[in-house]
């Protein structure tokens, strides 16, 4: 199957450009409509800062995902229009419910069912978990029909948790998506998934794009967009065949500090929906570590890992990273559990 060299930094450049162009124009939306954050709480950035950086993402993904099929490219799998459709359509709900809670403030409920409605669009669309790679050996394990349902809204709707409580520091969310989805598309290159590689290179196209304005010092922050990536690459390591548990090693680190805060805050017999500054994030920027750093540090563990994706020779030897990375991260966060975490507020970023 060929495709032209140039559609790959077409799509790129596309996705990228419509971003950095418009988003200029969500910041002074946000300002006109007092759609902004101001510090406190659990907020420590300076000033009064837009929160509608999902408003542009999503159309320029849209845009530059379609494009190819103005083409007509060659494609290896018959319904891989099909489940795109699936991952636009989802994807557009958690946009407009995003957009709609930076507006106004949806409780979590609110929020949640649109994620579930989201993950049931995308089913429907034939985007579901039926196989996974087995750690052990080098066969698959085939997921029985009456558990694809559930273990997909599971992955979509925790995939955009994660991302959402992620998006505490500046940059942090949308450069830790952006590297996830380079590391799958370099993936998808080298099984000759060409096509469907397209659509992490739209994203990571995307997050390009953003990370400029967001960035410390943010311009804007991600709002209800951190949903909207989380979702994506949740989505698109479904449709890329198989490439969950590479998504799950991408992003071990805040995976592993999200089911820790849920233990954490359970414990301590507190809502689920109630953040607080127990997130590893914040923990160590209560530690003295600056933005910056704590931003980078992700940047880079998240590189690395990625980095074994693409080249540990064996799925146990990934697996046993895993459970490594589980033990280290642990530590770490048990290392903070007796120390002030600050007064809880309801999270939003």
């Amino acid at each position: 199957m060929r495709i032209s060299a140039l559609l790959f930094p077409a799509v790129l450049g596309l996705s990228a450009g419509l971003v950095a162009v418009l988003t200029p124009w969500a910041i002074w939306l946000g300002e006109r409509f007092d759609i902004v954050d101001m510090p406190g709480g659990r907020r420590q950035h300076k000033g009064r800062i837009v929160r509608l950086g999902g408003l542009f993402i999503y159309p320029a993904f849209l845009i530059a995902a379609l494009f190819p099929l103005l083409l007509d490219i060659p494609r290896n799998d018959p319904l891989e229009v099909t489940r795109l459709i699936g991952v636009l359509s989802g994807m557009g709900i958690v946009w407009l419910v995003g957009l709609i809670d930076d507006y106004v403030e949806l409780e979590a409920r609110s929020q949640f069912v649109g994620l579930l409605l989201a993950a049931l669009v995308a089913i429907r669309f034939k985007v579901f978990i039926e196989i996974f790679n087995n750690p052990f050996t080098n066969g698959q394990i085939q997921v029985d029909w009456y558990l694809m349902v559930p273990i997909t809204i599971l992955w979509l709707v925790g995939m955009s948790a994660t991302v959402n409580m992620l998006d505490g520091l500046d940059g942090l969310a949308t450069g830790v998506v952006g590297i996830s989805a380079l590391v799958l598309f370099i993936h998808m290159l080298r099984l000759r998934q060409y096509s469907v590689s397209l659509l992490p290179l739209a994203l990571f196209g995307c997050c390009l794009g953003f990370i400029p304005y967001n960035f410390n010092p943010a311009r804007i922050f991600l709002g209800g967009g951190a949903h909207v990536l989380g979702y994506a690459i949740g989505a698109l390591s479904i449709v890329a065949g198989a490439k969950v548990a590479s998504v799950l090693l991408l992003l071990w680190l805040p995976i592993l500090d999200v089911l820790w805060q849920i233990y954490s805050r359970w414990k301590r017999e507190q809502s689920l929906a109630r953040g607080d500054r127990g997130h590893l994030h914040f923990r160590l920027q209560d530690a003295g570590y600056s933005q910056r750093q704590i931003v980078s540090g992700y940047y880079i563990v998240t590189a690395l890992l990625g980095t074994i994706a693409l080249l540990a020779p064996s799925r146990s030897l990934k697996f046993v990273v895993l459970v490594g990375m589980a033990g280290i991260i642990l530590t770490l966060l048990f290392s903070f559990t007796h120390k002030p975490s600050g007064r809880s507020t309801l999270h939003r970023r």
